[in-house]
């Protein structure tokens, strides 16, 4: 029997998050959270149940969730909600795609999705309530910290280590052995050859070193 979840979000992130829900199979979404004026729609024909102020009185009825608002330029909003179901006792469950490859001797933190495509090589370890977006690459021995997005394309080579709350943008290539720190934001496209300061915004400009 698949379980219930609850997903928060109903814009273009969480639309992708209800596919991989579905093909994963083990859950049965339950609605989502949404906007004030979107409750009462339905989004992919699951109904929006409620907005931010409604999600203790859901989670606690659902008994699961899992976060399904992007993230570009903050990584705030979902630390919030994450840390607002941890309190509530809600479980956070991580979800991967039956089409992404996560080796049996990578780990894979609560709350983290992992998009169709996606790839998750040999002892590398991805935090919480990240997003390893459609046909990214986390290679061998790399440690993504809680609260990351890497997203569509990117490929994170062997070694590196990505600080919490950062977000690798679409394209991206990181070197191997690289460090990013903490909140560091890295446009689409860019190719990261050193290692980077916590904070480091590098703007979306392909082929940029």
């Amino acid at each position: 029997m698949r379980q219930p979840i609850l997903v928060i979000g109903a814009g273009g992130h969480a639309r992708a998050c209800i596919d991989v829900i579905e093909e994963h199979g083990g859950y049965q979404i339950a609605g989502l959270v949404g906007l004030p004026g979107e409750v009462g729609s339905r989004i992919l024909g699951f109904p929006v149940l409620g907005s931010d102020g409604d999600i203790p009185s859901l989670s606690s009825k659902i008994g699961a969730a899992i976060i399904a608002v992007g993230q570009i330029k903050s990584p705030d909003l979902r630390i919030r909600l994450f840390g607002q179901l941890e309190q509530l006792g809600c479980r956070i469950p991580s979800i991967i795609s039956p089409r992404a490859h996560v080796s049996r001797h990578a780990q894979v933190g609560a709350g983290t999705i992992v998009m169709h495509g996606a790839i998750i090589n040999a002892a590398a370890a991805v935090g919480r309530n990240c997003i390893i977006n459609s046909m990214a690459l986390v290679e061998h021995d790399v440690t993504i910290e809680d609260h990351c997005h890497i997203a569509t394309s990117a490929a994170v080579n062997s070694g590196v280590w990505v600080g919490a709350g950062s977000f690798v943008g679409s394209g991206v290539t990181v070197r191997q052995l690289s460090k990013l720190g903490e909140r560091c934001v890295i446009g689409m496209g860019q190719c990261v050859l050193k290692d980077c300061a916590p904070g480091t915004w590098l703007p979306s400009t392909a082929g940029a070193r």
